[in-house]
């Protein structure tokens, strides 16, 4: 269930930020995306703590990404990491190209 609820999230041509509010971590992932205008609807910010799930959801992210912690932000159907690595992408310039790939930006 859990992972056929993550494969629905990020199909298509959206960013799917899969968070914890109290995560640190999150709250920069979600601060360097809102420098960016996104189309309606190409920017998705699913909470995952309080789903009966989580811990399934977070397993199948270790499998599918290598890694279990949030968030794990999807640019499309990849996934790009976390926080830090959406810093990082932001601060090289790579993170706008990645958006404008997928036409998410207006």
């Amino acid at each position: 269930m859990a992972q056929q609820f993550v494969q629905t999230q990020i199909k298509g041509d959206k960013v799917v930020l899969f968070i914890k509010p109290t995560c640190s971590y999150c709250v920069m992932a979600k601060d360097v995306l809102s420098k960016y205008k996104f189309k309606p609807g190409h920017l998705d910010c699913i909470d995952i703590s309080g789903r009966g799930d989580m811990d399934n959801m977070q397993d199948y992210f270790l499998e599918l990404t290598g890694a279990r912690t949030v968030p794990r932000v999807f640019i499309g159907e990849v996934c790009v990491g976390g926080g830090s690595d959406v810093a990082a992408l932001h601060k090289s310039g790579k993170l706008e190209t990645m958006l404008q790939s997928i036409g998410a930006l207006q």
